[in-house]
């Protein structure tokens, strides 16, 4: 299993791929019994409660969660999918709770930055303490190499030691016709940037954050990256020694100290033709953590196939069970209670399972339910999934992840992400039409949302998958509703202590949802063959 890195990440020749796409995932599409608003009701009032303080890994919270999660699954009949017979597969996770300090100026005139005002930053290493100091800052513009665009950011720099600072997205948000337009690749995700620096050699990544080019607010950073932060308890070679984001208006006001436009230099990073700016800035960045070495899980569960040869093969069902826990207070809270991120998708995922298991004839292939921990850190549960997973994923059919469900009500649409990758759009857009629901992708192609949750490390390794999402047009709104509520809700909600169950959720396109989802994994589990990536995708089982 490989991936690489394509221009094509948004596939545009249709008609003779879907026709293969139709051809080899033929599959069936029987009608699955209906998932119970209630039970989603019931699951989502209590993940999302106060009592679980926001389900941090390694936090009581967290742990009544898994055990939660897992008693559900026991109780509908599921088979443990852990080791020695258990629901909980480990994740040995390293968590680190940030102290940071940032200072940088140019001249010997050095100004201290806020934290949580003007920057956030946090230790790439295990370490208490991480320092870089008197360390250069390099503009890098996107900080991308992309030798399929034509692309090198870190034309003939060498960024040994340096405090790389650069932006966030990619050069297609300047000029629609170079990347894919305002369409994000990976290559603008963060992800990408720090691992780029590592790979370069550099000391530190400082993201500028804008609101367009990060598409979430300020807010957003402050609460994600003020609590603690989680990796892998593995080594990491290469790696930074510390990240960062810093405010449009902090990095404007050092750059202009050290006589730069930041005006000027993103103009530049928009052509081919950049490299790297010496900004004649330095750098002081010292992040004191408290380091703490846990074992978290996602939680699996089984509902074994019915043919004794497709039966070796899955269909994975994934939702994240962590959101941010404890954190910044905001307007007298501090509790992230990760309501709809991802309280819901947990809802949804127990509700599919709920009915699913009532199918008959039982599906085929194998179904696989795993509740991942971690997610809101890197996806590091579904990462460690990669590496230990129930079916080996030469095995595994497809991913089809829930995260952010539908708690607005009916819609007259439903949206995928990833479907233009794989035969499984096709299966998808049939599951939606035996619904009565138009298909659509992904709704904001300006956020990269397909790099940005649970199925991803799983498409990277190989697999299909599909983010089942929620519609935009509601029945009974006037139109643009669905889309202004996305907007309310990634403003005002998201990452925050805001993010709560209240009563006016309505679960009637949830259930749109789950049955669109449930629909898709029992065509996928009962065709003759797998899905197949579509000719041009970054993925590949080979």
């Amino acid at each position: 299993m490989g991936l690489r890195w394509r221009s094509a990440l948004v596939l545009t020749s249709v008609i003779g791929v879907h026709r293969l796409a139709a051809q080899r995932t033929p599959g069936t599409m029987p009608s699955p019994p209906p998932p119970s608003a209630a039970a989603m009701d019931a699951h989502l009032r209590y993940l999302a409660d106060d009592l679980l303080e926001g389900r941090g890994p390694g936090t009581r919270g967290g742990t009544l969660a898994a055990k939660y999660i897992a008693a559900q699954f026991e109780a509908l009949g599921l088979e443990p999918a852990g080791p020695n017979g258990s629901f909980f597969q480990p994740v040995a996770l390293v968590g680190m709770k940030p102290a940071p300090d940032f200072s940088w100026g140019a001249n010997g005139q050095a100004r201290t930055l806020t934290y949580g005002d003007d920057f956030v930053a946090w230790a790439e290493t295990p370490d208490s303490a991480v320092r870089v100091s008197g360390a250069e800052v390099v503009f890098v513009g996107y900080g991308i190499q992309a030798p399929e665009w034509q692309w090198d950011d870190y034309r003939g720099l060498d960024a040994r030691g340096k405090v790389l600072l650069m932006l966030v997205n990619d050069p297609g948000l300047q000029d629609s016709t170079i990347f894919l337009g305002r369409a994000l690749t990976y290559y603008g995700r963060w992800t990408y940037k720090l691992e780029q620096g590592a790979r370069m050699g550099a000391a530190a990544v400082i993201l500028i954050h804008t609101t367009e080019s990060a598409t979430y607010p300020w807010s957003v950073v402050r609460g994600s990256w003020s609590v603690e932060q989680f990796k892998l308890d593995q080594a990491q070679s290469p790696s930074l020694a510390l990240a960062g984001w810093v405010t449009e208006d902090a990095a404007r006001t050092a750059l202009t100290a050290g006589g730069l436009g930041l005006d000027s230099l993103i103009r530049a990073a928009g052509r081919r033709d950049f490299r790297p700016v010496h900004t004649g800035l330095t750098a002081d960045i010292a992040v004191r953590s408290t380091v703490r070495h846990i074992n978290s899980v996602n939680v699996v569960a089984k509902l074994p196939g019915a043919d004794s040869v497709l039966g070796r093969e899955a269909v994975l069902f994934t939702a994240h069970w962590d959101h941010k826990g404890i954190g910044p207070v905001v307007g007298g809270d501090s509790i992230y209670n990760g309501a709809e991120d991802n309280a819901s998708g947990v809802a949804a995922m127990l509700a599919a399972a709920q009915a699913l298991t009532g199918v008959r004839p039982r599906p085929k292939r194998t179904l696989v339910f795993v509740a991942t921990t971690a997610e809101e850190s890197g996806l590091l549960g579904s990462q460690s999934y990669t590496t230990q997973p129930v079916v080996p994923l030469a095995r595994t059919a497809a991913v089809i992840n829930l995260d952010v469900a539908n708690v607005r009500g009916r819609t007259r649409d439903i949206a995928a992400l990833g479907g233009e990758r794989s035969s499984l759009g096709m299966v998808f857009r049939r599951a939606a039409a035996a619904e009565g629901l138009v298909a659509t992708g992904d709704p904001d192609p300006t956020k990269g949302s397909f790099f940005r949750s649970d199925h991803f490390p799983l498409a990277r390794a190989g697999v299909p998958g599909l983010s089942i999402e929620p519609g935009i047009d509601f029945v009974g709104r006037p139109g643009g509703w669905g889309r202004e509520q996305n907007r309310r809700y990634n403003e005002e909600r998201y990452h925050q202590p805001s993010d709560e169950y209240t009563s006016d959720f309505a679960y009637d396109g949830m259930v749109q949802q789950v049955r669109v989802a449930m629909r898709v994994a029992l065509a996928v589990a009962n065709a003759p063959s797998l899905p197949v990536w579509l000719p041009g995708a970054e993925f590949s089982r080979h």
